[in-house]
């Protein structure tokens, strides 16, 4: 980041190290685009403060901490555990040297049970600010597989690396499953709509339609899905996914269109794309969605 001093990872290495002696901190990852590799001169550094609940660090030694480190040196700087809602348990922005520094809290032992949930096929979305579609519960696997911890004395991380390190195949189905009926659900829904020339709700089914088939194109090709970042357009380099697919996408989604006819021709369009989809699953002998009747 312009103006900021020092190796962002070293700046990293440091603050984990510095937050693992905290009691009650089992581990701290570095995630985002600093693990994977694809950061750039603006990027955050993104750490993940893993605890278990049943022996919780004091938030106040994380604030005395974050008041140390920040360049603003002020109080009040993080988040009670838990109130930023169920799936992301809070944190603090800070800056650290001129780095932004996320730091974001994350239950292990809520972690362990939610793996665990995904590699039995049991996946969820909820409404979740930050998330254009919703949290879904198996970006935590995702979390989990992209991370590289940075404290991690008791090897609790890496005994979780391992049991995501594969692809999870009751997962996969469920995903693909799930989120074909979720397409044909929304775009049915965007019929009367458009006839009605209600962008409004039209748009957000589109959105909600190429979502879904976002989904069902990172689990055909056993890519996990951290957020909606960048998530699109990565789907021109998988290996199964329907021809210009996301230059379909892409012009859909920027031009829904305001008049009846011009909706109608976007929701034919995205019908296009879920056919596309549901083609591209049935190749690899993949299960498909049904219509709701």
């Amino acid at each position: 980041m312009p103006g900021a001093a020092g190796d962002p990872l070293a700046v990293a290495s440091r603050v984990a190290a510095r937050l693992g002696e905290i009691d009650g901190v089992v581990a701290v990852v570095l995630g985002g685009s600093r693990a994977s590799g694809s950061a750039d001169e603006f990027s955050d550094i993104d750490l993940g403060l893993y605890y278990r609940s049943s022996r919780a660090p004091s938030v106040a030694a994380i604030d005395a901490l974050a008041r140390e480190l920040d360049d603003r040196h002020e109080t009040g700087l993080v988040t009670a555990l838990g109130e930023w809602g169920p799936w992301v348990n809070g944190g603090s922005w800070l800056r650290i040297e001129g780095w932004r520094v996320d730091l974001l809290y994350r239950d292990i032992e809520r972690v362990a049970d939610v793996i665990e949930d995904c590699r039995d096929g049991r996946v969820t979305c909820d409404y979740y600010l930050g998330h254009p579609h919703g949290f879904h519960n198996h970006i935590y696997l995702a979390e989990v597989s992209a991370c590289r911890p940075l404290f991690d004395p008791n090897h609790a991380l890496a005994a979780l690396k391992i049991l995501v390190s594969r692809y999870p195949p009751a997962m996969k189905e469920a995903l693909i499953e799930k989120y074909l009926f979720d397409a044909r659900f929304m775009l049915d829904l965007a019929r009367a709509p458009a006839t009605r020339g209600d962008v409004f709700e039209v748009a957000g089914c589109l959105f909600r339609v190429v979502a879904a088939l976002v989904q069902v194109l990172f689990a055909i090709n056993e890519r996990y899905f951290l957020n909606e970042k960048g998530a699109l357009g990565s789907i021109a380099g998988f290996p199964r996914a329907p021809r210009q697919f996301v230059r379909q996408a892409v012009s859909l989604l920027a031009r829904p269109g305001e008049t009846p006819r011009r909706l109608e021709l976007s929701v034919r369009t995205a019908g296009q794309l879920v056919e596309a989809v549901r083609t591209t699953a049935a190749a690899e002998g993949l299960p498909g969605g049904q219509p709701p009747q």
